[in-house]
């Protein structure tokens, strides 16, 4: 009987010591499984880029939100082109979207000292600003647009019929003031400049002005609230929009990049496009 119950106390030992070791691979495993990660808010996976926003889980974005049909306020809510983008590109990222209205003339400088994570202006990629911030990949094609009254001034069909002494508006701070200051100021021609697009359109209504040069895009959608106004003249200098970040966070601006390829390769772009532009073809390298 010793004999017996002592073989029998042995192998419940080795049953306990075996139960310890599979539960030490459990927990080993477990551990393991962890520290690799899917990602996690803290612990991305090793694919994913990690980034920082100046408030956790939000996307501080400034802009004007006076530019139709890109950025604007209507009814208390902002909306538009690069609105709908930019708020597609914060969810894949897990971020909500707070919007910082801006004056464009110093927007890039202020991105820069941290007043906001990001710039979503209709903004062009330029070599001068690149100096002063870092640009996303492009997710705009660009052209200048000359807008004229047509009741005050039928016979002006393009920039070619100013004459010296016309004067031409423009919004300060942009690469159509840039435009008129290189191509049309050594002719004659005054260049007014105004804070924010919608004025100098007014202006144009007003019938103080000739003309304007601003983004296409943006001058379609004034002129078609305003009595009198034509876009006349397309004028393409090779412009492409990219959303701006300061220098010193590189890992936002991949992250933003990232996300924008998905929405872009999925065909979101395409639908968000044609939102906005129902009468213009979505850009092939846009096409999913």
């Amino acid at each position: 009987m010793r004999s017996d119950k002592s073989r029998l106390l042995k192998l419940l030992a080795l049953f306990a010591v075996l139960a310890m070791a599979f539960a030490a691979c459990g927990e080993d495993t477990e551990d393991t499984d962890t520290g690799s990660g899917s990602g996690s808010a803290s612990e991305p996976a090793d694919d994913e880029p990690t980034f920082t926003t100046l408030e956790e889980g939000v996307l501080q974005v400034g802009s004007c939100l006076d530019y139709k049909p890109f950025e604007f306020v209507k009814g208390g809510d902002e909306m538009g082109f690069d609105v709908d983008l930019t708020e597609e590109i914060a969810s894949r990222l897990g971020l909500e979207v707070q919007w910082v209205t801006a004056n464009f003339d110093t927007i890039f400088a202020a991105v820069d000292a941290g007043q906001f994570d990001m710039v979503a202006a209709a903004s062009t990629i330029t070599e001068e600003r690149l100096q002063t911030v870092d640009f996303s990949d492009p997710y705009f094609n660009a052209r200048q647009g000359f807008s004229v009254n047509t009741d005050a001034t039928p016979d002006i069909a393009s920039v070619d019929d100013l004459q010296e002494g016309d004067v031409v508006g423009v919004q300060k701070g942009t690469t159509g003031k840039a435009w008129a200051d290189e191509n049309l100021a050594p002719r004659g021609i005054e260049i007014k400049a105004f804070d924010g697009a919608p004025e100098a359109f007014s202006d144009l209504e007003a019938g103080n002005i000739v003309g304007v040069i601003n983004d296409e895009g943006s001058s379609i959608a004034e002129v078609a609230e305003r009595v009198g106004l034509e876009v006349v003249e397309a004028i393409d200098t090779d412009e492409h929009y990219g959303f701006a970040f300061a220098k010193d966070n590189p890992e936002l601006t991949e992250a933003v990049n990232g996300a924008l390829a998905e929405i872009i390769a999925d065909g979101t772009y395409a639908e968000i496009f044609t939102k906005w532009f129902p009468d213009l073809p979505v850009p092939e390298e846009y096409q999913a």
